[in-house]
């Protein structure tokens, strides 16, 4: 028997693109960069000057006695989340509460609660740390702030593994409505990274880009780390048609694998692996596939190894392939960045448009694939998958095809 579907019935997203999810997509549509010189963060004692930074939140409505207990990473998470249940009509009440999840991904953890706390500990000699230091830093804060501030009482976890924390999360959330453990969840990522601790931290990898972030071009020189949060309403399909929403998307495949081979040097079997499980996942041949957001972190070695990657499981078809990588755009934002990706290969398959990597400048021989350099390009897209590869050897990719 065929297993039920899983679809999209909102979308909900902030970064350095914009505010809402229509911000984020025009700019994308038109290769607006986010990407420029950090203004939140006081950048003296720090040799990285960029990122990829949202300038100001917008009216959140959030209490202020709620405020008091959420770290930067929980806000961006209630934000995106309060977007992607307005535009499914999801209204949560008695009759349902229990019956609705929230599953969000981060890589890190409430990075502004600990840069404070270690300031006021060490820098000022205070007694204490803030009442709320361990609510507000712990990486299953945004989960249970989504919780609490719409009112689900189903399954909310938070979910960790690196740059593939979002993914694994709509992976967990398709279990927990495959089981039969809820009839809608919330899923998605949020990361707020741009503080001294993570930073300095990052510039120890030595992968950070001085200027700005280049995927697949030649003289690319690392990653820019970038802050946001993404959100989609996930439901089973018969929920979905029974209640009139509207469905965007279908959540069609997911694949998942480990390298089990270096902390932080990535493999080509562990990336080749899981979108190989994907495709078999989704049902889908490698020709059914349209665009590929491609993980693409813009250093060296990842996107050297994603091409290889494609080209192993893609074969022929990889030429037809349509790829690009938004981290261009909105910055590696670790945890979040498969959230903000997924929005990308949503409305891509609504609009008919691949948005492009930009900041592409000369061609790398090892990157020969069509990485849809600087321009956006109007293209049918009826299934688009969405690759994250992390630190740990973790990979999570995931299948979206045209309702």
């Amino acid at each position: 028997m065929a297993r039920p579907r899983i679809v999209i019935t909102g979308l909900g997203g902030i970064c350095a693109l914009g505010n809402d999810v229509a911000s984020i997509w025009s700019s994308m549509k038109d290769g607006r960069g986010g990407i420029g010189p950090l203004e939140n963060t006081d950048t003296t004692p720090l040799q990285v000057k960029v990122g990829a930074e949202i300038k100001a939140l917008p009216d959140h409505g959030l209490d202020r006695r709620r405020l008091i207990t959420m770290d930067r990473f929980s806000v961006l998470a209630v934000i995106a989340a309060k977007e992607a249940l307005a535009q499914s009509g999801l209204v949560i009440s008695e009759g349902n509460t229990t019956r609705v999840g929230a599953i969000v991904g981060t890589g890190v953890y409430g990075a502004e609660t600990a840069d404070e706390n270690y300031h006021a500990v060490l820098v000022h000699k205070k007694p204490r740390a803030n009442v709320f230091t361990v609510p507000r830093i712990m990486p299953g804060a945004p989960a249970g702030q989504v919780s609490m501030e719409f009112g689900m009482r189903g399954p909310v976890f938070g979910v960790t593994s690196a740059c593939s924390s979002t993914n694994h999360a709509l992976a967990s959330a398709c279990d927990q409505l495959l089981l039969g453990r809820a009839d809608a969840v919330v899923a998605g990522g949020t990361e707020a990274p741009l503080s001294f601790g993570i930073l300095k931290s990052w510039e120890a990898l030595r992968v950070l880009s001085p200027d700005t972030c280049r995927p697949f071009s030649k003289d690319r020189q690392g990653l820019v780390i970038g802050e946001g949060a993404a959100m989609v309403v996930l439901e089973t399909e018969e929920h979905a048609k029974a209640r009139g929403a509207m469905i965007l998307a279908e959540l069609a495949g997911i694949g998942l694998s480990a390298d089990a081979s270096d902390i932080v040097a990535p493999t080509v079997e562990g990336p080749t692996a899981a979108m190989a499980a994907c495709l078999a996942d989704a049902g889908l041949t490698p020709g059914d596939v349209d665009y590929l957001n491609a993980h693409g972190t813009g250093t060296s070695a990842n996107d050297k190894i994603e091409t290889d990657a494609i080209k192993r499981v893609f074969g022929d078809a990889a030429r037809r392939l349509s790829i690009s990588s938004t981290k261009s755009m909105h910055g590696h934002c670790l945890g979040a960045s498969g959230a903000l990706e997924l929005l990308a290969c949503v409305m891509a398959i609504r609009e008919g448009v691949v948005p492009p990597t930009i900041n592409y400048r000369e061609p790398d021989p090892d990157c020969d694939l069509d990485v849809t350099p600087n321009q956006a390009r109007e293209r049918t897209v009826r299934v688009a998958i969405s690759n994250a590869f992390a630190f740990g050897g973790t990979n999570a990719v995931v299948a979206v095809r045209a309702a």
